[in-house]
């Protein structure tokens, strides 16, 4: 079975993130919540820096070799958004495409999609 990655932009931060003065990024504080969150799960999860959706952070991509992947944004950085992002992965590693039926989704990711990826084609060569 692919193992499904779960990758947080560390660079990310909220409009507000100047005027509240913060010292670390929003993308900062949800990657540590996140990973907190995956601990023991059998969940891989990674930084990066820039996912490239700025309008949309907090921004995270759950992807597996052979499924679909999405693209997830517009998160505040809290241990209920990062259960949520957990929990709705989780259920893109037991699928068999990656696709989640929605009634499974956690309260904490509807309305956070902001794209869906087909598969990359298996290697003909």
């Amino acid at each position: 079975m692919a193992t499904t990655w779960i990758t947080i932009c560390d660079t990310c931060k909220r409009d507000d993130w100047v005027a509240r003065g913060a010292e670390r990024t929003d993308g900062e504080r949800l990657a540590d919540l996140v990973e907190a969150a995956a601990a023991g799960t059998g969940l891989a999860v990674r930084r990066t820096s820039c996912l490239m959706g700025c309008d949309h952070s907090c921004n995270v991509a759950i992807q597996a070799q052979g499924k679909r992947a999405y693209t997830l944004g517009r998160f505040e950085p809290s241990a209920e958004a990062a259960e949520g992002i957990v929990a709705y992965a989780q259920g893109h590693a037991a699928s068999d495409t990656g696709q989640v039926p929605y009634r499974e989704w956690p309260q904490a990711v509807k309305g956070h999609f902001i794209t869906r990826h087909p598969p990359l084609p298996e290697d003909t060569a």
